[in-house]
């Protein structure tokens, strides 16, 4: 059962100059869609300025697109009204990058995280928010003797930790988890996900997961679609993307890892001694890439049968004895 789904969505932004006029818009987006499934987590990777967090907030209904479909379980959301939107809103939720940013410095912890009961379920009491608080904390990992605290109060795991429970709160079928370990120490990183792997299998979520960490995907994602310039570019099973991924692009995001020996690069593209920027026709990785063709300069970039977007892609197999 497809819980999300996304169609040919476009945004763009406008800039401003100097002079108070409006200049070039920039597309942040292009032409992206994606599909994901009830119990599933699928990871959209990419550079900053990619567009991965953009197409989040679409998804989310945060941003407005220009063009193309949003839908929530079956039900085109992209024209709903803010008041209507809202009592949709208890099936999607989101976990920010920042966890400290994402709290109100003046709220308590408890009311942080229940605030989301006064809109969605307005007949519980005062008594039986605090009880529903105290259970979805204990959900995520903390203990209620916090409740009336405040998020300064707290270490950066454990308010990583409210914020999922904030979210949770509302019995959602999805989480947009945007950079959600990234703020984060090595170590607290993996609790976090280690809690959200348990999260995912007793609740049955799905978890659209924004990153550029590649090692962390790899521990959660069950698909991966990569994002370059605003376009998805490559879409493959996490397990198939590792193995031989196709699109140059993304063999670049892997050999950007950090390793244990400099021989494990074995598929490393020399940099392109062309300006190191994004092409505004054609392929828009054909000024970085080292496969680079004639007839790349007239590609639309559109994904082929092989859920690639690329002319000339790499082999599907890694050399014989590789091994990560």
């Amino acid at each position: 059962m497809t819980v999300l789904s996304v169609r040919n969505v476009y945004k763009s932004f406008s800039s401003t100059s100097l002079l108070g006029s409006n200049a070039d818009k920039k597309r942040a987006v292009i032409d992206s869609s994606f599909a994901l499934a009830s119990g599933e987590t699928l990871a959209i990777v990419g550079e900053s300025g990619s567009g991965k967090s953009t197409l989040a907030r679409l998804a989310m209904r945060l941003l407005r697109s220009d063009a193309g479909e949003v839908f929530w379980q079956g039900e085109e959301v992209s024209q709903l009204s803010t008041r209507v939107l809202r009592s949709r809103r208890h099936h999607i939720q989101m976990v920010f990058q920042d966890p400290f940013a994402s709290l109100n410095p003046r709220m308590k912890i408890w009311e942080s995280v229940g605030e989301g009961l006064r809109v969605h379920h307005r007949a519980l009491s005062h008594a039986q928010r605090r009880e529903r608080v105290a259970e979805t904390l204990f959900l995520c990992g903390l203990d209620d003797s916090g409740m009336d605290r405040y998020p300064h109060q707290f270490s950066g795991g454990q308010r990583q930790r409210i914020g999922i429970a904030r979210a949770l709160i509302v019995e959602p079928k999805v989480l947009v988890l945007d950079e959600p370990v990234s703020a984060l120490d090595v170590s607290v990183q993996a609790q976090i996900l280690n809690l959200l792997n348990q999260l995912q299998k007793e609740r049955g979520l799905s978890y659209l997961f924004i990153s550029h960490d590649l090692s962390v995907v790899r521990h959660i994602a069950d698909r991966v679609a990569v994002m370059f310039a605003g376009r998805i570019i490559e879409t493959a099973s996490a397990e198939a993307l590792f193995r031989g991924c196709r699109h140059p692009y993304t063999q670049a995001l892997l050999d950007a890892r950090p390793i244990i020996h400099p021989n494990e690069r074995l598929n490393a593209q020399p940099a392109s001694t062309v300006d190191e920027g994004v092409a505004l026709s054609g392929c828009p990785f054909q000024l970085r890439c080292a496969h680079v063709e004639p007839d790349c300069a007239h590609y639309q970039c559109l994904l082929n049968q092989d859920n690639v977007a690329c002319l000339h892609p790499l082999a599907t197999r890694r050399p014989q004895g590789y091994d990560e």
